[in-house]
């Protein structure tokens, strides 16, 4: 996922030109991960680009900031419309929306509250995460030796950048394994997620997906899935789930705003059903791009026009 500058970046409630959106090399958050982030996508409709969630996204952006004490001066409203206004300025049909919360440039220390908090949106061209086909033919997963944060560690709830080292180190071992991604296990031994998706089971024709007290982050996506497996009368349970359950699925799929929902056709080189995607990961697929791509009533009211 190559970055492809965009005209303008937005920085403190202003627009920079995309090459002088600069912080210093001594910013808090780039010595201790003193960062949160959001992960968003704004669709081509036919009735022209439409954010999916944004209302959601914000929510959590929020919430994971006061999780780790981040004081925005910014409102909730006022980074929603400096989110659309990003877009539009930019001219995107579609794209990926990056807002990113961290502490600025004032003291070196680990205590944080001599820096200030700073705020940035970035929109730039999508590429496929995991490939143009891997939504359709799926990828290859493994089983990860590093494990999800345990309790009162660090707050897999919240969306903060020092986490992502966690998720790195996960991704960078399934590749070197021959794998597109991992998954990861809790504290307990138990299915946590990717390195940086939710992931369902599907079995007897039911989805299964873990909890949230299973160190995952609580995804939009996911929240999204579960609402769908609801309209098309499926049914859908979160439950703790051990990992020989993976290896006896009917079907996997992973969510999230960069794979959106991607099939899983194998697992530590094991196939999943038939090693390819099973009916229930396309008919929520379906659904789902159906609404995104402004091709199905969103009923939920999920797209927001830019």
């Amino acid at each position: 996922m190559k970055l492809i500058p965009s005209k303008f970046i937005w920085m403190n409630g202003r627009f920079v030109p995309w090459d002088e959106a600069r912080i210093h090399v001594l910013t808090h958050g780039l010595h201790y991960g003193s960062a949160v982030f959001e992960g968003i996508r704004a669709y081509a409709t036919p009735g022209g680009p439409a954010v999916f969630a944004l209302d959601a996204h914000v929510s959590r952006f929020y919430q994971s900031c006061r999780v780790v004490d981040l004081p925005l001066r910014h409102e909730p409203g006022e980074l929603r419309e400096a989110i659309l206004e990003t877009v539009r300025r930019n001219g995107h049909d579609a794209c990926y929306i990056r807002p990113v919360a961290f502490r600025g440039y004032g003291s070196l220390g680990v205590w944080p509250e001599e820096c200030d908090v700073e705020v940035a949106i970035a929109t730039f061209p999508w590429q496929a995460y995991m490939g143009p086909d891997a939504v359709e033919k799926g990828v290859d997963v493994g089983v990860s030796s590093w494990r999800r944060m345990a309790p009162d560690t660090l707050p897999a709830m919240a969306k903060v950048a020092g986490n992502y080292v966690n998720s790195q180190l996960v991704v960078v071992e399934a590749r070197r394994h021959g794998y597109q991604e991992g998954l990861v296990l809790d504290v307990e031994g138990f299915v946590s997620e990717g390195s940086g998706q939710n992931v369902f089971l599907v079995q007897g024709g039911r989805l299964h997906t873990p909890p949230i007290g299973a160190s995952i982050l609580a995804g939009v996506t996911r929240a999204c899935v579960l609402q769908l497996a609801a309209d098309l009368g499926l049914s859908a349970v979160q439950m703790r789930i051990p990992r020989e359950m993976l290896y006896a699925a009917d079907e996997l799929f992973l969510t999230g705003t960069a794979v959106e929902i991607t099939p899983i056709k194998s697992v530590d080189r094991r196939s999943v059903g038939d090693g390819r995607r099973g009916p229930i990961t396309r008919s929520v697929q379906q659904r789902f791009f159906g609404i995104v791509r402004g091709e199905v009533e969103d009923q939920h009211g999920w797209l927001t026009r830019v």
